[in-house]
């Protein structure tokens, strides 16, 4: 994979962003601060109603956590991203997203826009739904998403474990896009985080490139499935 960034940007902490990725384009992540969380879903920019499915993505890699070797499929059998570098080794699948009563739940103090502009209490609820909107989707096309830079444990009883200090300054993930992919980010807190105050925790966003899979790729050997996903993607894009 290419080292060189050709386009570097910071997300602030409690913001939103969303791009069309070509295929080919390599998407990392850099935490800012300890504690971090990238909330991210992915859509297909040529058929909207592909989305990121977290549970097939789960159910095919026969796990319950995301690392390096995984990769993030969508409802229909295909590959959007692979994860090619990872720092952590453990990325949050089931967590969910910070929603607007989680703040008065946890004591963070709502502040409104008006009150503070863009230093305003935002929800990953509320953030993935202005990037939905500017693609003209809405509430219905909201699907699971995905927490980069948590981890999230479960115990005997089933019950969901924030694991503070997970995420130090400089952890980093790489995901290379093997399809043309509209991403969406945001950088509020993880639903589970038990800060006292709402924290504000940014990353550094680096957009490279990368050459394409082979069949001794670390992510298409990583799981047999993968194999049929990528093999997917190639009928995909026969047919454009």
């Amino acid at each position: 994979m290419k080292n060189d960034a050709h386009y570097t940007t910071v997300l602030p902490g409690g913001h939103h962003w969303s791009l069309r990725l070509r295929r080919g384009t390599t998407l990392t992540l850099t935490a800012q601060q300890a504690d971090s969380n990238v909330g991210l879903l992915c859509y297909n920019p040529e058929n909207l109603l592909e989305r990121l499915n977290l549970p097939d993505t789960l159910k095919c890699q026969h796990t319950f956590k995301l690392t390096q070797g995984h990769c993030l499929y969508s409802d229909m059998g295909r590959i959007f991203a692979s994860i090619t570098q990872d720092s952590l080794g453990w990325h949050d699948s089931v967590g969910g997203n910070l929603m607007p009563h989680h703040l008065l739940k946890k004591g963070w103090q709502p502040v409104s826009y008006q009150q503070a502009h863009n230093d305003w209490t935002r929800t990953g609820f509320d953030a993935f739904l202005v990037e939905l909107a500017k693609y003209g989707l809405g509430r219905r096309d909201m699907a699971a998403n995905l927490n980069l830079f948590s981890r999230v444990e479960s115990d005997d009883e089933g019950k969901l474990r924030y694991i503070s200090g997970h995420c130090q300054p400089g952890s980093r993930v790489t995901l290379r896009m093997e399809m043309d992919t509209l991403v969406l980010l945001h950088t509020c807190p993880h639903p589970l985080d038990p800060s006292a105050n709402y924290p504000r925790r940014g990353v550094d966003i680096a957009l490279g490139t990368a050459e394409p899979p082979t069949e001794d790729d670390p992510c298409y050997v990583s799981r047999p499935e993968n194999a049929r996903g990528f093999a997917n993607n190639r009928l995909y894009h026969l047919g454009l």
